[in-house]
């Protein structure tokens, strides 16, 4: 999961609040508009939804997996 989490944070590691694809999946997933994401509210987001982040998360590590086999 740890790997995972370093691929999509991939050139934004330090800043992943700036990350294309993570405000593309908050945007479209959760309906919070990408350009409103700051340091503060991307973190009050992950927090607040660290379940469901988690969830797909572990989700796509076991689609990595089978895609792999």
């Amino acid at each position: 999961m740890l790997a995972l989490l370093w691929r999509l944070g991939r050139g934004y590691r330090l800043r992943p609040w700036r990350s294309p694809y993570l405000r593309w999946r908050i945007e479209t997933y959760w309906g919070i508009p990408a350009d409103a994401l700051d340091r503060r509210s991307f973190w009050r987001f992950v927090w607040g939804r660290r379940r469901d982040l988690l969830r797909y998360l572990g989700w796509a590590a076991r689609m990595r997996r089978l895609s792999r086999a």
